[in-house]
């Protein structure tokens, strides 16, 4: 089997030994790299040529840490795992650690994770001031594995290590170096050097060698260690009730504490066992390359087609979207003309933008120079003279057909035939905006969320006419604003307004089935999402809500569930949060309480509908609400990918995650329903379709994975792609 990375010696007269990590592109600790990182070091401390070691990366990166890719072999048994305590204690510790050759780590680029740990058990650490250094395993669903835990506390105290390790913050070398953690900072040109000359002076003892694993100036008392680590754990509690690996991070810490170092590595060793095989660290490793893979898109991203360049970007339309769309672009540098339809509403709508911005500045993340820079880049107008040369344009008016077919057939007119015409819709069929123009190859669906400039979605939407070259170009935009693109193909809703319509709706049948609607919310945000189906709808607005449920109802008309309770609602001038009372009452401050009146106008409803409460509904267990919820999503993704819809089940995690933002660590709703399995799913749809009719029917593709026990994400091979 082919070896991935290796590490190299050079042996200078001076007598220090160059130990080099190589594994592009960022140098990560595959096992082989480790082994030969062990190996090297044996050979430097056998050799008599060698008086000191250094510990570099190759092409100006230290590490970016362990091989991610080797986790789901280890997992899943294809890949053998290395014994418990390998690289922590038999490397780092007793190899790098206890030589009897001082080596010190020279650090550019970055020293993540794993590649933080191999420094960190160096006599030294000398970093450029860019280098970004941190332990952001947590994010992977496991805690650091190679000593980690252990070393940071006693190089930056505990309350610092506690921060960088529960909210993978990584710090950079000028940082570093205020904390202990690196020793002296210096420019890239002069790293190797530096090292070289402080791992001599360590040797001659013009220089402290020290042992981070043994350090204890920098650990408190017990007793208020202690304290430290219970605010610590009541924090990563509050922060995510559902995860138990951040407080296993703690429990390890605490044992180096309370019962030595030694100890604390041995506990580590056994937490990291632990965590590597659970659910959420499947989940979390499957989103990390589920990420990375949504910008390949097979017939387009495989055609060698470069992107275009894009200059400058129009905005049509000043509102929420519009402005948020306007600020993502102009803090990536991009000239963008702002048109709206008269002088009041560009004015709001440029204030929305500089509000962005201020908000910006306010947090400390941007100077009032570049607030100043940034916002110069913007321009409002009112008519189309500006449009003569812009390079792209993105409609983002109000969800009517005819007024977006009119744009389109003006933007035909006015833009250059290079123009990529976009559309913000989120539900309205691209053939159908189109219809009235003669550019079908440059319309393209560019969907964000709301709020545009923070969500980190964005669906590309072709249709079967939109050219390859604008995928790519629209694509190099999504990365340049720094969004997490999916390409998908054209359908009412696309892919997450599509799959998740069910959403609400299995909500409003189950609460006029009897079911209570403030314990759906607080089930559904219990399972990890940022809020319930109502507390979202109230988010949304009515008025958005009622316009987008009227798509579906329209397209799919055979499994949609028609609630009368918002337009009773809406009767009674309720909107939602923004008219201060919708399914909950609103404060000054935006915090909702639940609302006694409610249900007046669910009675109501349930009249009109002909419904009856269903005793069974009303004492639903969270296990059954979280299946009517989500189980309807899951068929209708199923749908999705059946049509081609999506290229592939793991862009459908990430649309979920990203867009609607279901639990990261469940993995995306179709891995997360595959942790349910087909079979199981298909014959709770069908028992709730008997009772409650074709909202709940199970779709053929459902029925196919079912009957032969497949997984959801397999056999795409039937599916006729739509891209």
């Amino acid at each position: 089997m082919a070896t991935k990375g290796t590490t190299t010696i050079e042996v200078g007269a001076d007598g220090v030994a160059v130990i080099t990590i190589i594994n592009p592109p960022v140098n990560s600790l595959s096992l082989d790299v480790l082994r030969s990182l062990k190996e090297r070091f044996e050979e430097a401390l056998r050799r008599d040529d060698v008086k000191v070691i250094v510990v570099a990366g190759a092409k100006g990166r230290f590490s970016g840490g362990f091989d991610i890719s080797a986790f789901g072999g280890i997992q899943n048994g294809t890949v053998e795992a290395p014994k418990r305590g390998f690289v922590a204690v038999d490397i780092l510790t007793d190899t790098v650690e206890a030589a009897r050759k001082p080596s010190v780590a020279a650090i550019d680029g970055l020293a993540l994770g794993g590649g933080l740990e191999v420094a960190m058990a160096c006599h030294a650490r000398i970093s450029t001031s860019s280098a970004q250094l941190g332990l952001p395993e947590l994010q992977l669903g496991v805690i650091p594995g190679f000593g980690g835990t252990q070393r940071l506390p006693r190089l930056v105290g505990l309350s610092k290590a506690l921060e960088m390790m529960l909210m993978s913050k990584p710090i950079k070398g000028v940082e570093a170096q205020s904390l202990g953690l690196v020793d002296a900072v210096v420019p890239a040109n002069e790293l190797l050097d530096t090292a070289r000359r402080w791992a001599l002076d360590i040797l001659e003892r013009r220089k402290p060698w020290l042992a981070s694993l043994y350090r204890t100036d920098k650990i408190e008392p017990l007793g208020e260690a202690r304290e430290i680590l219970k605010f610590a754990r009541a924090q990563a509690h509050k922060a995510a009730p559902n995860l138990k690996h951040p407080l296993l991070c703690i429990d390890a810490i605490e044992e180096g504490i309370v019962s030595g170092p030694r100890a604390g590595l041995w506990k580590e060793a056994d937490v990291f066992e632990e965590v590597l095989r659970s659910d959420t660290c499947k989940s979390l490793v499957h989103i990390f390359f589920a990420q990375r893979g949504t910008s390949k898109v097979p017939g387009v991203t495989d055609l060698a087609l470069k992107p275009r360049k894009i200059r400058k970007v129009a905005v049509l339309g000043g509102g929420l979207m519009g402005s948020g769309i306007a600020t993502a672009l102009i803090l990536s540098n991009y000239h963008v003309i702002l048109k709206e339809v008269n002088e009041n509403f560009l004015q709001a709508g440029v204030g929305r933008v500089k509000a962005n911005l201020q908000s910006r500045v306010k947090k400390g993340k941007m100077t009032q120079e570049k607030f100043e820079k940034t916002l110069y880049l913007l321009k409002g107008v009112l008519g189309y003279e500006d449009f003569r040369d812009v390079d792209m344009v993105i409609e983002a008016v109000i969800e009517n057909v005819s007024l977006k077919q009119e744009i389109f057939a003006d933007l035909e007119k006015y833009c250059p035939p290079h123009c990529i015409l976009a559309s913000n819709t989120s539900t309205i069929d691209l053939n159908l905006i189109g219809e009235k123009t003669r550019s079908h190859d440059r319309i393209v669906g560019a969907h964000f969320f709301s709020p545009a400039h923070i969500m980190p979605l964005l669906e590309i939407v072709r249709t079967e006419k939109t050219s390859p070259q604008v995928t790519v170009d629209v694509l190099d935009v999504g990365k340049n604003i720094k969004k997490t693109p999916v390409v998908v193909g054209n359908c009412t809703g696309f892919a997450v307004n599509r799959m998740f319509f069910p959403y609400t709706q299995a909500a409003f049948l189950l609460v006029e089935h009897g079911a209570d609607l403030y314990k759906i919310d607080r089930v559904i945000t219990n399972f990890g999402m940022p809020m319930g189906p109502f507390r979202l709808a109230d988010l949304v607005g009515f008025g958005v809500a009622v316009a987008t449920s009227g798509q579906f109802i329209q397209n799919f008309p055979d499994r949609t569930y028609i609630s009368m309770i918002v337009p009773l609602m809406q009767e009674d001038k309720r909107a939602g949060e923004s008219s201060r009372k919708g399914f909950y009452l609103y404060s000054d401050k935006r915090k909702a309480s639940p609302d006694p009146e409610l249900k007046k106008y669910i009675e109501k409803a349930r009249e009109i509908s002909g419904v009856t409460v269903d005793p069974k509904l009303s004492n639903l267990s969270e296990k059954a609400i979280i299946e009517m919820i989500f189980l309807p999503v899951v068929n209708e993704a199923c749908r999705v990918l059946a049509e081609g819809i999506a290229v592939k089940a793991a862009d459908l995690d990430i649309a979920s995650v990203m867009g609607m933002g279901f639990p990261p660590y469940r993995g995306g709703i179709i891995f997360w329903a595959d942790s349910l399995g087909s079979k199981y799913i298909y014959s709770r749809l069908e028992e709730w379709s008997k009772v409650y009719g074709g909202f709940f029917k199970p779709c053929a593709y459902m029925a196919e994975r079912a009957a032969s026990g497949a997984s959801l994400s397999s056999g795409l091979q039937q599916a006729k792609s739509r891209l």
